[in-house]
């Protein structure tokens, strides 16, 4: 597994999975002065796992999106770890 990243914006995140090689994604919700909501859209649409790390609540995400796993903050690294280790395992199965 290589690392790309991290995105601090909108447009970068998408320059990112636009270029490929993306297998899963963890994306913070809140990137600034913008949501991540396109990035996530985006990678749905590629078929690409994903999950968000928030500290809000998961219904203030979009409905299409509420499904995504969620990771609340405050977290440890073995909750990180856990959630990579899933994403990874929905990326082998698709």
């Amino acid at each position: 597994m290589v690392v790309v990243g991290p995105a601090g914006r909108v447009d970068d995140a998408m320059a990112l999975v636009d270029r490929g090689g993306v297998d899963v994604a963890m994306l913070d919700v809140n990137l600034g002065s913008a949501m991540c909501f396109p990035v996530a859209e985006r990678l749905a649409a590629l078929g690409i796992p994903f999950l968000f790390l928030t500290g809000y609540d998961g219904w203030t995400l979009p409905e299409p999106l509420r499904d995504v796993p969620l990771l609340a903050k405050p977290f440890n690294n073995n909750a990180v770890v856990a959630a990579v280790r899933a994403l990874c395992d929905m990326e082998e199965g698709r």
